[in-house]
């Protein structure tokens, strides 16, 4: 019966962490090409495929780092930091041409920020709070709405943009709770 290796340290340069910084570096590009298509409110095909694209990044990421059997510091930092910068930079351009409304975006930004927060003060316990499967699914379901929102077929399809982005607010908002809860839950067996 064989037993399953542990997995390897990875450095900044294994693939995995090369498909995540190339997340980071084309974002800004992402960003102005939704900026670029202001008169059009971010709907640009340009829009649509880079971000297709970083999102494929993220998928991918994932699973060469399986595939090659390693985990990474770096890796683990910098993969939810691109997401965040992925998802909360467009959305923000997107509320700048006037494509979302501000106050969802706001809250996922919260989210976000204050789930960092956290489980940066969950790290300084020595508690780490892995990625939840619902974590996943939200970043899913935020690209798709971000991805809806620049798609030019849908460009007049304001309600549908609209539904998109609260049911994104919504798993944001669910897999936070879990994230609290976790971290609390984790917290709490340590008489902190």
């Amino acid at each position: 019966m064989s037993e399953l290796a542990a997995p390897r340290q990875a450095g900044i340069t294994h693939p995995a962490n090369l498909l995540t910084i190339t997340r980071l570096v084309f974002a800004p590009l992402l960003f102005w090409f939704v900026l670029d298509a202001e008169a059009d409110r971010g709907v640009s095909w340009a829009a649509f495929g880079l971000g297709v694209a970083l999102a494929s990044t993220d998928f991918f990421d994932g699973k060469v780092a399986r595939r090659a059997n390693v985990v990474s510091r770096s890796g683990a930092f910098l993969d939810p930091l691109a997401d965040k910068v992925v998802i909360l930079g467009s959305a923000f351009c997107l509320v700048y041409v006037e494509r979302y409304w501000w106050v969802p975006v706001t809250i996922i930004a919260v989210r976000e920020l204050g789930i960092t927060a956290w489980r940066a003060r969950s790290a300084r316990y020595g508690l780490a709070m892995p990625a939840r499967r619902s974590a996943k699914y939200k970043t899913a379901v935020q690209g798709i709405a971000l991805a809806m929102a620049v798609m030019p077929t849908l460009e007049n399809e304001d309600a549908l943009i609209d539904v998109m982005l609260w049911i994104a607010v919504a798993w944001t908002i669910f897999s936070g709770v879990q994230y609290l809860l976790d971290g609390q839950n984790a917290l709490s067996s340590t008489g902190d």
